[in-house]
């Protein structure tokens, strides 16, 4: 009886394993044309995404950034743009992380501070940002 539960609990926890929500199951493609990584491994990890997208359904890109690494005390920033021509495939650590005639192309922001702070915010290099 004690072997078919630890059977059982062993089969879930599998299955749980391998049935994780990924960006193939959102309603949108996301391509990662840039990225960044610090080579920081024992501190903050700074990472940094350009991404594109083939829509703008802000509520998808919002669940894709919370789907990219985070890790404690690190910052994650995802920035998405709508033309894969028009996505930076250079970023730097360093602001403003991608060359700045880029930056009218940037649809939307995603990013996850230190301490697990979210913020989506559409339009981040305009005024009528939100």
């Amino acid at each position: 009886m004690l072997g078919l539960l630890v059977l059982v609990l062993i089969i879930w926890m599998v299955s749980d394993t391998f049935t994780q929500p990924g960006a193939s199951d959102l309603s949108m493609d996301f391509v990662e044309v840039g990225k960044y990584r610090n080579e920081n491994n024992t501190g903050p990890i700074k990472r940094i995404y350009a991404v594109a997208v083939s829509d703008t359904l802000w509520g998808e890109m919002e669940k894709y950034g919370k789907l990219m690494p985070h890790t404690k005390y690190g910052n994650t920033q995802v920035f998405f743009f709508l033309d894969k021509n028009q996505t930076p495939s250079k970023i730097s650590g360093e602001e403003p992380h991608f060359e700045q005639n880029f930056r009218k192309y940037c649809i939307a922001k995603f990013e996850k501070k230190a301490m697990g702070e979210e913020s989506f915010r559409r339009y981040p290099f305009e005024e009528r940002g939100q």
